[in-house]
């Protein structure tokens, strides 16, 4: 019997034992946001206990213990009809909780309506900060719009918060997808209420504006732990904010949920099961590099091996492994950390960045010398990684001896599935073969009308054979390896899209757009 046939079992029971009905399931649709609008959610978490629907005069309600039954004779006086209870498992009754009552709080431009009306002039923004923003719908009008606007931000899957000053008025606009949209526009005069709020919230100097300032929120949205890096950048007209969300829920992916496709990930699983040499993985600002390096350390992770990183952020903490936060202030560098880290006698090493040559070069002699070690390098390719690494000041010999592989990546927008249409394409594009047919989103409310919902990976991934390594120690040009890598098996990252594209995945604009760097000679 498996655990999930036990689990129904106590909760059938437990149903017994009370007298009522056990329903293993519910969804968010089910619920009547009418009766929300007359239940605290403070009480609803307290009691477990949720409202779902009227029906002949009877309000069903949920509940998941003895503790929530106790409740109904307060539900009958307050909604002043006749109670059904039934019995649900506590975890989901939880989850059904926050996210129904992150759907009917006040969204950032009904708050931003309500504020209008006040007298901006005098508003406040001395206050704690918050313990679940869903539970403070009634502190002061700006404190409501920031809270309403990381709300909505995390509902709406985005990764970063852009609020931007302007001669005349005042921009918020989200990221989602890799794509800014533009959210709401809120009076200019709350412009320094709003960014101070924010630095309350991350502990920052709120009497410093000629200065930039780096800090973090840590917050709960909805029940969810969600993490926010703070930048605070002074501009002509006023201090600019940019935060980043990373929802601490999601955790650390597998290497077989990035996306690597199944070839790719025994090749890369046959490049991590090594003892030794250096395994790179390339690509611009915010194409997942980090999401595939803790990735390939949560694959190699075990209590037999010592494995240290030094990263700028931590942005996942993973148990078992030490994480070392660069800081500049105190001279802890990618580069001395890295010299440190030789000193604790690790097994595999990861290093965040490798951003100039004391650092490439303390990265290769370790991985010469017995070590594993994962980074990244900011260049389009794969076959790029070489002669980066040579215009920083590294013997090609060095190179040659301790590559193993480098892996290139990008992130495409996912077609949203609950929209996702079939169509015959009829534009063509340069050099490239179409497929009959094709995907695309129709946009729906599951994908707030955008037709795509999250994203993956594309990669490229080049082993380091006898050959290449004799093309690098010639300093063989990028163009030629990379010739060489595609004769011997690499598929490239728009081949890799293209693939997806056709597959129904991602769509062929989106494989254009995020490869066109790579392709700049070809007209698309």
């Amino acid at each position: 019997m498996s655990a999930g046939d036990v689990q129904m079992q106590e909760l059938k029971a437990v149903a017994d034992r009370l007298g009522i009905q056990c329903q293993p399931e519910i969804k968010a649709d089910e619920v009547d946001p009418e009766l929300l609008n007359r239940l605290p959610l403070t009480f609803a978490r307290a009691n477990a206990i949720l409202p779902l629907r009227e029906a002949d005069g009877i309000i069903r309600v949920a509940v998941s213990s003895a503790a929530g039954m106790l409740q109904l004779d307060e539900l009958r006086l307050l909604f002043g009809v006749p109670i059904e209870a039934v019995l649900v498992p506590a975890p989901l009754l939880a989850d059904v909780i926050n996210l129904v009552y992150a759907g009917v709080s006040g969204t950032a431009r009904e708050v931003l309506q309500e504020l209008q009306a006040e007298d901006l002039s005098t508003i406040a923004t001395e206050l704690n900060n918050p313990t679940d923003l869903l539970d403070l719908s009634d502190e002061a009008p700006v404190i409501r719009l920031l809270n309403s606007i990381l709300s909505e931000a995390v509902k709406e899957r985005v990764s970063d918060i852009h609020i931007e000053p302007y001669e005349r008025d005042l921009l918020v606009r989200f990221r989602i997808d890799g794509i800014l949209y533009e959210k709401l526009s809120p009076p200019k005069i709350i412009q320094d209420a709003l960014v101070s709020r924010i630095k309350i919230m991350a502990g920052l100097n709120i009497a410093e504006k000629r200065l930039p300032q780096d800090g973090r929120i840590r917050v709960l949205v909805a029940g969810r732990d969600v993490d926010i890096r703070v930048s605070i950048l002074p501009t002509y007209y006023g201090e600019r904010a940019v935060l980043r969300l990373l929802d601490k829920k999601k955790g650390v992916l597998s290497l077989a949920d990035i996306g690597l496709g199944a070839h790719g990930e025994r090749t890369l699983e046959r490049m991590l099961s090594r003892t030794s040499g250096i395994i790179l993985v390339t690509g611009p600002t915010g194409s997942g590099k980090s999401t595939t390096l803790y990735a390939a350390l949560n694959r190699v992770n075990s209590t037999e091996k010592n494995i240290i990183t030094i990263e700028d952020p931590i942005e996942y903490q993973i148990r078992g492994i030490g994480q070392i936060q660069v800081n500049a202030k105190i001279d802890l560098t990618f580069a001395s950390g890295l010299r440190s880290i030789l000193r604790q006698d690790p097994d595999i090493i990861m290093v965040g960045e490798i951003r100039d040559a004391e650092t490439a070069e303390i990265a290769i002699q370790a991985s010469l010398t017995g070590h594993l070690v994962l980074s990244t390098l900011h260049t389009n390719d794969a076959a790029t990684a070489v002669t980066r690494l040579v215009d920083m000041g590294i013997e090609p010999f060095m190179i040659a001896s301790s590559l193993s592989a480098v892996v290139a990546q990008r992130l495409v927008r996912v077609i949203c599935p609950h929209c996702r249409e079939e169509y015959r394409p009829v534009e063509q594009y340069a050099g490239i073969t179409l497929p009959d047919k094709l995907y695309r989103g129709r946009g729906c409310d599951a994908c707030f009308g955008l037709g795509t919902l999250g994203r993956t990976a594309i990669y490229e991934i080049m082993p380091v054979d006898q050959e290449l390594c004799s093309m690098i120690i010639r300093r063989s040009h990028s163009g030629e390896i990379k010739e060489y890598a595609i004769a011997h098996g690499m598929k490239t990252l728009r081949d890799d899209g293209l693939a997806r594209a056709a597959a129904g995945i991602t769509t062929i604009e989106e494989v254009l757009r995020v490869t066109q760097d790579d392709y700049a000679d070809v007209p698309l």
